[in-house]
């Protein structure tokens, strides 16, 4: 069954009004998240097989943090995971055993709302815009005013919550935290430890040096607040410094792009070999 499909058949007001959802950890919000990602980006490599969710897993692109499971930490979370009702797992046209998720009916979401979800689940605590420009990929997101509905229906769901004040900037994060760990979250926010928005790390070789290029004109660009900047030469420098963020958003897009097919490649071997009995 494809992502397009599941989603019709349950994306129903009673769906909605009877989530099942409670918190995760860490690795069983990263299965949870791929399988939610692929069915919309990849359908015809979902329902997903062992192979491809630990690949998915340690994806190096719209990851954080970056992790390196192996194939046990995966089937001992699909199996948390299926007994929690969000994940079942079904047999595909061959004989290796294939996982689908339930978050649809497990949340109580709709397909926008779910979109949105899995970015939290796979990249963690972000700013709306970032968030925007991430779940767009799954579902359209005309503008932040969009995106700001679909997180105040999320907010009534306590899927999502917020870890800054409202305004330009704001910090938001998924629900599905573990007690113990959205405390040790905020304590870092606090503390001005934390950095909702790491750059990708590509797994393929170095970033290329257009990309570096851009990336160290960014650090020489002296800041807008510098004590020294005032006037017209601070706009001049504000200004700078957005059109170099945007270049940089538009090099990690193709970036993970390419990563993504790179590894969409390697799952369809991966699928191959195990369909052949190797």
């Amino acid at each position: 069954m494809n992502e397009q499909n599941s989603s019709a058949a349950v994306e129903s007001p009673a769906a909605a009004t009877s989530p099942r959802w409670k918190p995760l950890g860490k690795i069983d919000r990263r299965v949870a998240g791929v399988l939610v990602e692929k069915a919309k980006t990849t359908p015809d490599q979902y329902p997903m097989t062992l192979n491809g969710l630990v690949t998915g897993s340690n994806q190096k692109s719209n990851r954080d943090p970056q992790m390196e499971l192996e194939e046990s930490d995966i089937i001992d979370s699909l199996d948390r995971l299926k007994v929690a009702g969000a994940v079942i797992e079904v047999q595909g046209s061959g004989r290796v055993p294939k996982y689908r998720h339930l978050l649809y009916e497990w949340l109580g979401v709709g397909k926008v709302e779910l979109a949105v979800m899995a970015e939290l689940l796979l990249r963690g605590a972000q700013t709306e815009g970032e968030l925007r420009g991430r779940a767009s990929r799954m579902e359209p997101i005309a503008d932040l005013n969009a995106l700001r509905e679909i997180l105040n229906s999320l907010r009534a769901k306590r899927l999502v919550i917020e870890l800054t004040p409202p305004g330009r900037g704001q910090i938001i994060s998924h629900g599905l935290y573990e007690a113990e760990e959205l405390q040790r979250l905020k304590e870092r926010l606090r503390a001005g430890g934390f950095e909702p928005s790491s750059a990708p790390v590509v797994s393929h070789g170095a970033m290329p040096a257009a990309a570096q290029s851009h990336a160290g004109a960014a650090r020489a660009v002296p800041s807008a607040n510098s004590p020294s900047a005032s006037g017209q030469n601070t706009e001049k420098t504000a200004e700078e410094l957005r059109s170099l963020r945007t270049e940089l958003a538009e090099l990690r897009r193709e970036l993970e792009t390419l990563v993504e097919t790179m590894r969409r490649q390697e799952e369809s071997i991966s699928d191959l070999r195990s369909s052949l009995g190797g």
